[in-house]
């Protein structure tokens, strides 16, 4: 069972180190609902936004951030920098699919862009 994707800016990741199923096609796209602008790979295994920035530095910036999350949550996604983009991946490779630390890590990094209301 999963967390209400409302609830995930607070989750914390959970170690995983294989053996549990990935999430269903279905589940995925339940929680891509509270994602804005994210996609799902086709075969549905990744998880993926590209931020777009008004220069090189801005790009880096964020990725910084984004690293900081990562190492925070010990999920690690893949990061593609350039100039004035930044493309983020998640994917869990110990289940060969989507996990829920994916879609947690993923509303972080949202967060750093849209931060919520006060």
């Amino acid at each position: 069972m999963t967390a209400p994707s409302k609830d995930l800016g607070q989750a914390r990741c959970v170690p995983c180190e294989g053996g549990v199923p990935p999430l269903s096609a279905g589940e995925a796209r339940e929680q891509l609902k509270s994602l804005e602008g994210w996609t799902l790979s086709q075969d549905g295994k990744v998880l993926y936004k590209a931020y777009a920035f008004p220069d090189f530095a801005g790009a880096l910036r964020f990725l910084n951030a984004v690293s900081f999350i990562a190492e925070n949550e010990g999920h690690h996604p893949d990061l593609e920098l350039g100039w004035g983009r930044c493309q983020v991946s998640f994917t869990t490779h110990a289940i060969d699919g989507l996990s829920l630390n994916d879609f947690i890590c993923a509303t972080k990094v949202e967060a750093l862009v849209r931060p919520a209301a006060a």
